[in-house]
């Protein structure tokens, strides 16, 4: 069991935006907790180039610090910033010139990072812009293991706000060892359950990459990548990256 002292919250700010005064003092305990556990909150912020392929398929590169984000989806490559949602579109190596189709190919690579990356990092999300956050107890995984379970719910955040998650934190190894997804906070019963596994340190932080069946492939941290990775419309070969 991991010992914590009582000056972990204060490391650990919430988001601006996060519901501080709606959620359990217990469920933001926990949640510092889970922090520490993953390499700390200074670790996680000074994480820069976070890259991935969604369930092997996907690619996003995402530059934290900027908001700069490449995706790729067989013939299709995005560059654009999460922020402004302004980019560029590639699609079988020719641009797009129309705005309205630009527009299409924007939204998907925001959606599909918005999702992605929730797939991917959600542990370091748990006290953020939108969020409630409440103990719901202890329980069984379905590894058999104990946990604390986090429930959080959402309000004008992200593109789908009536979601809800049930978070299973180990209580020895205080990791994300499990989820369920509810469709709607209402709904009694969960739509999934999927167990996080595979923790494993990438640079100076650890991200899970297995979904049970499936999982991430291509996982990496980066503390500098070339310009071109955010410029260039040819697709980007990974292990040059390494």
């Amino acid at each position: 069991m991991i010992l914590f002292s009582c000056s972990v919250q204060a490391l650990n700010p919430p988001a601006k935006g996060f519901n501080a005064a709606g959620s359990d003092a217990r469920a933001v305990e926990i949640a510092d907790q889970v922090m520490v556990a993953m390499g700390g909150r200074e670790n996680w912020d000074e994480a820069r180039f976070i890259v991935w392929k969604f369930f092997g398929r996907r690619l996003h590169i995402w530059d934290k610090l900027t908001g700069d984000l490449r995706f790729e989806e067989k013939d299709i490559i995005v560059l654009m910033n999460i922020h402004s949602r302004k980019g560029r579109v590639w699609k079988g190596g020719t641009e797009f010139a129309e705005a309205d189709s630009t527009s299409k190919y924007l939204k998907r690579g925001y959606r599909a990072w918005i999702n992605d990356s929730y797939w991917l990092v959600m542990p370091y999300k748990l006290k953020d812009s939108g969020v409630t956050l409440k103990y719901s107890g202890e329980g069984k995984m379905e590894n058999g293991r104990d946990a604390h379970i986090l429930t959080l719910t959402f309000e004008n955040v992200g593109v789908t706000p009536q979601n809800k998650y049930d978070v299973y934190v180990d209580k020895e190894r205080m990791l994300v060892e499990e989820w369920a997804f509810y469709r709607k906070s209402t709904d009694e019963e969960p739509g999934f359950k999927n167990p996080w596994t595979g923790w494993s340190p990438h640079g100076n932080i650890l991200l899970s990459a297995e979904r049970g069946k499936r999982g991430h492939t291509d996982v990496g941290v980066y503390e500098d990548l070339p310009k071109s990775v955010f410029e260039s419309s040819v697709p980007v070969d990974l292990a040059s990256l390494k």
